[in-house]
């Protein structure tokens, strides 16, 4: 007799230790053509290197400052999971990194996604992120690279994480908000929100739960012109993505009267707002200018939320702000509608009653129509 071990049936693979790299390699496949698709100068948006590449120098900037960001969809992507519906993910990761970038004043560039997950699911995948390709294409910018990483132990059967990071590039002189030319009386105007959009969805699914419905339940509210209609199921609703607004804040910036832009994310109106504000003005704010989309009053009136938590939680239907002077405001509402976005007079800005050293504030007038 000999010690030796038969190893023909012990023979370990990467595949067994839950790890399909035919499958990561049946995925890039898939997304090739969709990623090719979003080629612009600077990028032929061809996947496969160790790193993706842009040529700044074929962007045609002459003294770009380069403005980067970086997120995720939060946990509305677990009603995504939950339903089972993907095809407006990809879009929600992509806008909340460009339309942080937009606001700065600067044209993004690029993106990178990172796909996480416990066990590859192709056809899952391969929509998320041919979702992620169409909203870059659509906002200029080229899907030039990514990681899809399979973990298995690290998440539960089905579920999966992303997160994207996009750069985009401003000339020097031309960086928002300039906050030096804000003034008394400059006025803030309103983008209409596509619904939800991608915060809040911690106290989104607590209200579902409270309500006693599932996802998909017809959907109990009207979530207005973009999102949402007859027949769409709760979970549908819910998951309406959100509005990118790159081509329209572009072309408004480029019309040469803005002064600033915020992005409506987490922390909603009162929290977002200020940012792009000087110290010593506050943003005066008429509530009875604007009826937010359905799915707002629905989830006030079923959780029982204030107005104030709701207009610190959520964008109540206004998911981007400019701040113009007053004779050219009109100038800056036409630029976003001739780019298919409602804008609406909102506003001013007033001196703040605490003194010219105190932080800017939203001070709210009127009555949020939940």
């Amino acid at each position: 007799m000999t010690s030796e071990r038969k190893t023909g049936d012990n023979r370990l693979t990467y595949k067994d230790a839950g790890v399909d790299i035919d499958a990561g390699e049946a995925l890039v496949a898939r997304i090739g053509p969709a990623a090719k698709a979003t080629r612009r100068p600077g990028a032929d948006a061809a996947l496969g290197g160790f790193g993706g590449l842009f040529d700044l120098k074929e962007t045609g900037f002459k003294d770009p400052v380069l403005v980067a960001s970086t997120d995720g969809v939060g946990t509305k992507l677990k009603i995504a999971i939950d339903t089972r519906l993907f095809a407006g993910i990809g879009q929600d990761l992509v806008a909340m990194c460009v339309n942080d970038i937009v606001v700065q004043g600067a044209e993004p560039l690029f993106f990178l996604d990172y796909y996480a997950t416990g066990k590859l699911d192709v056809d899952a995948a391969a929509v998320v992120i041919e979702g992620i390709a169409r909203a870059c294409k659509e906002s200029g910018c080229a899907l030039i690279g990514g990681e899809t990483a399979e973990m298995p132990g690290l998440y539960a059967k089905g579920d999966f994480d992303l997160a994207g990071f996009s750069c985009g590039a401003v000339e020097r002189g031309h960086i928002l908000p300039k906050m030096g030319d804000m003034r008394e009386g400059d006025v803030v105007i309103g983008v209409a929100s596509s619904g939800v959009h991608s915060n809040g969805y911690s106290l989104v699914r607590r209200v579902v739960e409270q309500s006693g419905l599932a996802f998909d339940a017809p959907s109990p509210f009207s979530t207005g012109q973009t999102a949402g209609s007859v027949g769409q199921t709760l979970g549908e609703a819910l998951l309406a993505p959100t509005r990118l607004y790159v081509k329209s804040a572009l072309t408004a910036i480029r019309s040469g009267h803005v002064k600033g832009l915020a992005h409506i994310t987490g922390g909603g109106i009162t929290e977002n707002l200020p940012r792009c504000l000087p110290d010593g003005l506050d943003a005066e704010i008429d509530l009875d200018c604007w009826t937010p989309p359905g799915v707002f009053g629905w989830m006030a009136r079923t959780a029982g939320i204030d107005a104030a938590e709701m207009l610190r939680t959520f964008n109540c239907g206004v998911g981007l702000i400019a701040v113009t002077d007053v004779k050219t405001s009109g100038h800056v509402i036409d630029a976003f509608q001739e780019c298919g976005d409602k804008a609406m007079r909102i506003g001013h800005l007033v001196k703040s009653e605490s003194g010219a050293q105190a932080e800017a504030k939203v001070v709210y007038r009127g009555t949020l129509k939940l």
